[in-house]
């Protein structure tokens, strides 16, 4: 039984967030994988999404697709590293990542970066991109961001009882455990230095562009062959205090969804126990 199999529809009382609920199990590739952007989260990711965008690639893949956007993709993603770091299930193939990635021309930040040598040999074709920084100040910034996030008391008592992050938090502590070996604070930056040698010597040097997001448009469009957009500086999105904030008010709207549920329920049970006084009532009064 795959991970996926976990599944559920969305409720209907899940209406203080905007999830879209697409079981990815059913997908298909529709438009060509383009660019491999592998470098780790926290490395400019968010903004090389939106910079993607800006030059015309349908949907880079993000983290945020899976944790705020489109939840059932997580429990793929658990399949994923499910099958590589405890041998559970069979190694993702092309079709495979087709089906999760499949309206995707692009991939950036985690937990996609785990898989820098599955999605290099599952797509040759595509153009790898390695957004980095400084590993101290990326080491930092992970810290107060989704380091944080992972152990996040709120999202995990959260994951008892909401239709998300019931499928989102165990995938992301998941890959903490796995990709950082269960310690970052110690271990994080052993890892990044790690992941990016790895990558470098995956990839053909004419097929790979090592890139800071302070370069600016020049030379990630040389790269891609595209024209740099006319007036628009590169985007600059997704900073600590954004983030951290755009996760409490996410608690606040699940906790909202999980009290209808509940609200939902009690009233369920209260019209059964109508039903059966009614009953009885109307066999005493006959």
């Amino acid at each position: 039984m795959s991970y996926a199999d976990k599944y559920t529809k969305k409720p209907i009382t899940d209406i203080f967030t905007s999830d879209t609920d697409i079981d990815r199990r059913q997908c298909t590739r529709t438009v060509p994988m383009k660019v491999l952007l592998l470098g780790t989260g926290r490395t400019g990711t968010a903004s090389m999404r939106a910079a993607m965008k800006q030059l015309g690639y349908v949907d880079t893949y993000h983290m945020m697709n899976c944790s705020i956007e489109n939840p059932p993709d997580a429990l793929l993603w658990m399949d994923a590293l499910r099958a590589k770091y405890d041998g559970v299930g069979q190694p993702f193939t092309r079709k495979d990542w087709d089906r999760l990635l499949g309206n995707s021309q692009a991939v950036c930040d985690w937990p996609a970066c785990a898989f820098a040598k599955e999605l290099i040999e599952a797509y040759p074709e595509a153009k790898v991109v390695l957004t980095g920084r400084d590993v101290d100040s990326w080491h930092a910034s992970t810290m107060k961001t989704v380091y944080w996030r992972a152990t996040d008391p709120e999202l995990r008592a959260l994951s008892h009882c909401s239709w998300a992050a019931r499928m989102y938090y165990p995938m992301l502590k998941k890959f903490f455990d796995t990709f950082f070996e269960g310690d970052f604070p110690n271990r994080g930056k052993q890892v990044y230095i790690r992941h990016y040698e790895e990558v470098k010597r995956m990839v053909a040097p004419d097929n790979l562009l090592e890139f800071r997001v302070q370069d600016g448009w020049e030379p990630l469009c040389e790269f891609l062959g595209e024209q740099v957009p006319a007036g628009d500086k590169f985007p600059n999105v997704n900073d600590n205090s954004d983030f951290v904030s755009r996760s409490r008010r996410r608690n606040r709207r699940q906790m909202l969804n999980v009290a209808l549920q509940g609200l939902e329920i009690v009233a369920l049970i209260g019209m059964f126990i109508y039903l059966i006084f009614y009953v009885q009532m109307s066999m005493f009064s006959s």
